[in-house]
């Protein structure tokens, strides 16, 4: 077991926003934009491959091996209801979280609100114009939480880039009011140490903890000096969102975590934290922290304390994110090889690097221990134009079964089953083929989550998808209803 410390409490400089109308810009259907986009928070471009690698993509469309340039395929038990192109935010789609009836999409340069209430139509309500990668987005009753892991010129949403080695460069959590869905009002900034690359809410009635992940220090950087080894904790009182504050920053990895290369070669050296996932019901969490697994319990939200911490410096390159199943006796790591800018899923790579890896999750209390069973990685063939790596997923709730719903950016979305632990297999798929033959390019779905009878895509390049799954083992999740829904803050399906 590994002992949690925690260094003294790390008060940032808060920038706190009060709804001016300088600081907001929401793009109605029928309205200018107030702000630019801002091409420092593009997503990873563009780059090209060898004669040989675009000849063999070619040859495999025409051999029926993969999808054609943009074709749409997919199993049996899924239908492709909708898709929703971008509009007004024209940058990298990222992230979803959900409320009622209304989707919310992050999006590199702010976020879009959907009416799904029939999703075989998404609406749009109002599109927000905030740059700042990557606006990992979030909601807890009338507040929207929004990521900025980019350093910008200042807190609002007209900033613009400014490196992060100038001392008046911002980065960190950004809080909106979400009342009046089509019209977000900014109310609240917080800057964090290294910014937010994600977050994950502990909400409780009074206030909601955010556990924001950051990485990549550098002694250059007067806000992001190394060691950078833990997460920060911001409280948000939510009757004075305005009032939100950092108020412990825990640290994980007392260590120093995984040292990478040369020690680990392949193996990211741990920095920070990628992702958290909580259970809040059963009082724990899992942390993707680049080479190091993490399993701790956050009893008290303030002080998170860790239980068991893991590596897998064979086949891991960067533990990216966790998924619990219902029943807290396994969770589920993905690999990000490649960080999501290269072709991975191909027999080069094979099925064991890049892949998701099954722990089980075995004793009792503080005793607990993460038990490695196996990787899961979709096997069907991807061409080495195809960004392709584990991503975001949610549970499918169905009692007795462990099934998930994963994005894989142009491996599409999978279905996969997991209830035997060492032997997960997929049920199902939706993807499209290459976006081109002659580059490298990232697109696909970003993020795949199952909510309230349907799968829901935020799509890279192509915009935001609905999915229906219908099958006899998947079926009696379509029972299960939910008011509110953020992944990285797992409900508790039946317990309710």
């Amino acid at each position: 077991m590994i002992s949690l410390h925690t260094s003294p409490v790390r008060r940032r400089r808060l920038g706190v926003a009060t709804a001016a109308a300088g600081l907001l810009a929401t793009l109605l259907m029928a309205g200018p934009a107030a702000a630019t986009p801002d091409p420092g928070d593009r997503g990873a471009a563009r780059s090209d491959v060898s004669a040989a690698q675009e000849a063999e993509a070619a040859a495999a469309i025409r051999n029926g091996e993969i999808p054609g340039v943009d074709e749409i395929v997919h199993s049996s038990n899924i239908t492709h209801l909708a898709n929703v192109p971008k509009d007004a935010l024209k940058g990298t789609n990222t992230d979803l979280a959900f409320q009622g009836k209304y989707a919310f999409a992050g999006n590199y340069d702010g976020f879009r609100i959907f009416d799904i209430s029939n999703p075989r139509s998404p609406r749009t309500v109002s599109q927000v114009l905030c740059p700042g990668s990557q606006n990992d987005i979030s909601v807890s009753g009338n507040l929207l939480f929004l990521s900025t892991d980019s350093s910008r010129s200042d807190n609002s949403c007209t900033s613009t880039t400014q490196p992060a080695t100038e001392k008046s460069s911002w980065e960190g959590m950004k809080v909106f009011d979400i009342s009046d869905k089509r019209n977000p009002k900014y109310v609240a900034a917080v800057e964090t140490a290294c910014g937010s690359h994600t977050h994950t809410l502990v909400p409780e009635r009074k206030n909601v903890y955010v556990y924001v992940s950051s990485y990549s220090p550098s002694a250059t950087f007067p806000d992001c000096r190394p060691p950078h080894d833990g997460i920060s904790v911001i409280k948000v009182p939510r009757n004075a969102p305005e009032k939100a504050a950092v108020v412990n920053f825990p640290v994980l990895f007392p260590d120093g975590g995984n040292p990478g290369a040369p020690d680990n070669p392949g193996v990211s050296r741990t920095t920070g934290c990628h992702d958290i996932t909580v259970l809040p019901s059963k009082d724990l969490a899992a942390g993707a922290c680049m080479g190091d697994g993490l399993l701790f319990s956050i009893k008290d939200p303030e002080n998170p304390k860790i239980i068991d911490r893991v590596q897998d410096n064979v086949n891991f390159a960067f533990w990216h994110s966790a998924t619990f199943n219902q029943t807290t006796d396994k969770v589920v790591f993905t690999d990000e090889l490649g960080g999501g800018g290269a072709a991975t899923c191909n027999e080069e790579i094979g099925p064991k690097r890049g892949a998701n890896g099954i722990y089980d999750i075995v004793g009792r209390g503080d005793h607990r221990k993460l038990v490695f069973r196996s990787y899961f990685k979709i096997d069907r063939p991807q061409a080495d134009t195809e960004v392709c790596v584990a991503h975001n997923g949610s549970i499918i709730p169905v009692k007795g079964r462990d099934l998930m719903v994963q994005a894989w950016y142009q491996g599409g979305v999978s279905v996969w089953d997991f209830t035997d632990s060492s032997k997960p297999k997929e049920i199902g798929y939706f993807e499209r083929g290459p976006v081109t033959t002659d580059a490298v390019t990232t697109a696909g779905p970003w993020s795949a989550y199952y909510y309230n009878g349907y799968i829901y895509s935020n799509d890279i390049a192509k915009g935001f998808d609905v999915l229906k799954l219908d099958d006899r083992r998947t079926d009696p999740a379509k029972r299960v209803r939910l008011d509110e829904l953020n992944v990285q803050t797992q409900p508790e399906y039946f317990g309710r």
